[in-house]
């Protein structure tokens, strides 16, 4: 995030999101997925992140049992990490076939790029549509103003942002928090030691991928309490 940003109140990083939050009233709603639920699950893969993406490696499949019942889900993985890497995986309907390419990644050190995987996600759903957006991270190193015009697009498409931030950075929460509001999604703060609260969002997402708030108000995970942090947010 820019310097000269790093403080200002949420209120003032972006000038266009009054007219973005215009532009989504207006949009009309976009219903949840019919059959199986397409989610770009995307992880900051820097150095700092590699105790998080082992993590997330062991408990990801909770996303794909969770879904079994309103169709099934299929996930593509997308990161970023080093000086400029950013890929994605082929989609896979399977949590053996995402384990298999989250074991295959080294992080490494480097900026963060979230500017390419919303880049990325619009070109994704305009191919076919994308139900949600997971983004696990815990800086923003950007112009904010850029990654939520981004943001903004993919609000206006019906693309959600769900973002787990680990840590507390001030910065990175303001940033977080515009991408959630400009797009209809949630974000959420979550410490990698609480591995069941993680789990459970990331399935409560899952099923709003595949089934909508419908679904998604209906679902019983373990932690109904971390589930409510999302339906409380989610249009």
């Amino acid at each position: 995030m820019r310097k000269d940003k790093a403080n200002l109140p949420a209120s003032e990083l972006n000038g266009d999101v009054d007219g973005f939050l215009r532009q989504l009233a207006s949009t009309p709603s976009v219903g949840g997925g019919e059959g199986q639920g397409r989610l770009i699950f995307s992880m900051d893969a820097t150095a700092s992140r590699e105790a998080t993406w082992d993590k997330a490696c062991h408990i990801q499949s909770e996303m794909f049992f969770a879904t079994e019942a309103l169709g099934g889900l299929s996930v593509q993985l997308a990161f970023y990490r080093g000086f400029g890497e950013c890929k994605s995986s082929p989609w896979v309907n399977s949590s053996a076939a995402l384990v298999q390419k989250m074991a295959a990644v080294m992080c490494l050190g480097g900026r963060t790029q979230i500017r390419k995987i919303l880049k990325h996600t619009l070109r994704q759903n305009e191919k076919k549509r994308v139900n949600a957006l997971i983004f696990v991270g815990d800086c923003i190193e950007e112009d904010i103003d850029e990654l939520c015009e981004l943001a903004g697009k993919l609000g206006v498409r019906g693309v959600p942002i769900f973002v787990f931030q680990e840590g507390n950075d001030q910065a990175a929460t303001m940033g977080f928090r515009q991408f959630a509001r400009l797009t209809g999604g949630a974000h959420c703060h979550f410490d990698i030691n609480s591995a069941e609260e993680l789990k459970s969002l990331l399935a409560a997402v899952a099923v709003f991928a595949s089934g909508g708030r419908k679904a998604l108000e209906n679902f019983g995970g373990q932690n109904r309490q971390a589930v409510a942090r999302l339906t409380s947010q989610v249009k």
